[in-house]
């Protein structure tokens, strides 16, 4: 008998009226939202304009879901031009399948076209969006759990997730590792990382992005090894491990030979992004300096209105003189007065 486990939702989409709402897409576009917004943070930190980020990424993030369906369609073919298959299936999206390998790599060719329509180079914009694709995969992933696909092996930890049985599409139900939870928590780490080094090395012209790969593709590999969904096999390991052994290579050797050919990190990031922020700064510290200006004016005006205040109290006070006494001197003057005598002055009253 389970005594805990982690459930999985009933259903995957909810209707609202004749409009589905399925949490595999939302969890995708909230993925790429979170990895725009950080990825903006940090390409203004390095002296780029805020908005370019979002610019670039009307470019990379359909080409990275064109790119990410057609990995997996071209891998797991079967499903829709197999044997019974269903060609029109492959257009699906919302049922899931999206392979990382090919959103990375076909993103990278919609961001590059967007990079060079504005003079940006793309290991730099690379470089700072590299934690935020990692937290948007970690995002990403929860909608495997919505469609409860691609978890691992049988297994009774108190972790496990538990998956419904569905005969229709061959699905035993039971307790399994959720793979998806794993690779979560991995690309938060991930981002971690990146951040982390980042900031101590100073790491520019791609190295930044080249860590993210290569870290993720370690955890990615022994991950994969876990999982028990249909996939093809090359050498006894499944095509996955291999993609993830392969480009973990790539990232580290692209790694090495960018720190001796390009070290440290690049100066401009974005042509006049820097001459814009200064003439921005400048014009705001003039403005402050004219409400400085004013400010100051607007006291001395004030202060020449004390004196004639201290003036007609004085009249008032030698009015109540003339009139009731040297007693009644004291009744009329106010306290500003009296704080007016010079130290050491004696009474006002006639000798």
């Amino acid at each position: 008998m389970d005594l805990a486990f982690i459930p999985s939702p009933s259903v995957g989409v909810v209707h609202l009226g004749p409009i589905p709402l399925r949490g595999y897409a939302f969890c995708i576009i909230i993925g790429v939202f979170v990895g725009v917004w950080l990825g903006n943070k940090r390409w203004i930190q390095r002296g780029g304009r805020s908005g370019t980020v979002a610019d670039i990424a009307v470019w990379a993030v359909p080409f990275g879901l064109v790119g990410g369906r057609l990995y997996h369609v071209i891998t797991t073919y079967e499903p829709y031009f197999g044997k019974n298959g269903h060609p029109l299936d492959a257009f699906k999206v919302w049922e899931g399948g999206l392979g990382i390998w090919g959103a990375v790599a076909l993103g990278a060719v919609g961001a590059w076209i967007g990079c060079r329509r504005r003079g940006i180079p793309m290991p730099a914009y690379a470089d700072a969006l590299a934690p935020g694709l990692a937290l948007g995969q970690a995002i990403g992933r929860w909608g495997n759990w919505f469609n409860q696909e691609l978890y691992g092996k049988p297994t009774d930890v108190p972790w496990a997730l538990k998956i419904s049985s569905d005969p229709a599409i061959g699905r035993i139900g039971g307790t399994y590792h959720p793979t998806f939870l794993y690779e979560c928590l991995w690309c938060i780490g991930v981002a971690a990382l990146v951040i982390w080094a980042d900031k101590r090395f100073r790491l520019g012209h791609g190295r930044a992005f080249a860590l993210y790969v290569a870290a993720y593709c370690a955890g990615r590999a022994w991950i994969e090894y876990m999982r028990v969904d249909e996939a093809h096999h090359i050498l006894g390991l499944r095509l996955n491990v291999w993609t993830a052994l392969i480009v973990f290579v790539l990232a580290v050797v692209y790694f090495v030979v960018s720190a001796k050919r390009a070290p440290g990190r690049e100066e401009v990031v974005e042509p006049g992004a820097l001459e814009e922020r200064a003439a921005a700064e400048a014009a705001a510290a003039e403005s402050a300096g004219s409400d400085s200006d004013a400010a100051t004016e607007a006291d001395g005006g004030d202060g020449a209105e004390a004196p004639a205040g201290k003036a007609s109290a004085a009249k008032s006070a030698a009015e109540a003189e003339a009139e009731d006494g040297p007693e009644a001197v004291d009744a009329a003057a106010s306290p500003a007065d009296a704080d007016a005598k010079p130290a050491g002055s004696g009474s006002t009253k006639k000798s």
